[in-house]
């Protein structure tokens, strides 16, 4: 590990998070309702011990960690869409209906919610070649990385990138913009006025950092003016993954260990993906 890595992980301020935190989650056809998503309570019963209440968090560990996915619902936002992703998870088989188990079965673009990209994904010939998400480097997905605040209001230029003074050796970097402030991910619309990486800040992190993980907190690393010549910095190499519409309210700033584990599923140039972090 670089020293400058063990020296900031050695001074990073140490923080405690309640791990009772339930979010609001929307109803599916799969799931009409979801007992206890609207009540504060972590416990597996109510007061009256009527019905079981499942705990649903995104702080783990007392405090330790932090889950950076967003939970799939039917309103979280589709890229370039007004009616969010939709319906995408069903009952197939179910226990009221004389079947032996439950078992869903669901229906998704690859690209939805906390995902990654893989180098097909904006290079054909990278997908005839079959660079898919199943040849992503677990060793980049997984390790130390840097959550850094992005001056609000700004896209992610050269300039922005020079002004976060990265230091050398830092592989993964996390960049929570004032698409977190606004939560976009939150909205069913698709809003393209989301922050991110201009053509030129893409290249200057290219060529003067030695990041591999690129996070941002919406759907698209690059910004909509530039959707695809930034995709195409920074996947030409087939070095640096980027990791799209991560969920970074409430987490301070600072050095943690990230892992993020997509699907193995050849032939996908993009997949879902559970991101958490560990402090």
């Amino acid at each position: 590990m670089d020293s400058i890595v063990q020296f900031l992980l050695l001074f990073a301020v140490g923080f405690i998070v309640s791990t009772c935190s339930v979010s609001v989650a929307a109803t599916t056809t799969a799931y009409p309702s979801i007992p206890g998503t609207d009540s504060s309570d972590c416990s597996l019963a109510s007061e009256d011990n009527d019905k079981l209440i499942p705990p649903r968090r995104e702080v783990y560990g007392n405090g330790r960690i932090f889950d950076i996915s967003h939970r799939y619902v039917t309103d979280m936002p589709a890229f370039e869409s007004n009616d969010g992703i939709g319906d995408f998870l069903w009952l197939a088989k179910s226990m009221k209906n004389g079947s032996v188990a439950n078992q869903s079965e669901m229906k998704l673009p690859s690209h939805t919610g906390t995902h990654v990209d893989a180098p097909g994904h904006f290079y054909d010939h990278y997908f005839d070649a079959g660079f898919d998400v199943d040849t992503l480097d677990l060793e980049v997905l997984n390790g130390v990385a840097l959550l850094v605040d992005v001056p609000r209001n700004k896209n992610i230029t050269a300039e922005v990138m020079q002004s976060l003074h990265i230091p050398s050796g830092i592989r993964r970097v996390l960049f929570r913009t004032l698409n977190t402030d606004r939560r976009l991910m939150f909205q069913k619309e698709f809003d393209s006025s989301y922050v991110g990486f201009m053509e030129d800040g893409a290249k200057w992190l290219v060529e003067n950092t030695d990041i591999k993980l690129v996070g941002i907190d919406y759907l698209s690393a690059a910004a909509f003016a530039d959707l695809k010549s930034s995709h195409l910095v920074f996947l030409e190499g087939r070095e640096i993954i980027l990791v799209e519409g991560l969920k970074l309210d409430d987490v301070p700033a600072g050095l943690y260990s990230v892992h993020c584990l997509p699907l193995r599923l050849p032939g996908a140039e993009g997949s879902p993906i559970r991101c958490i972090l560990i402090t």
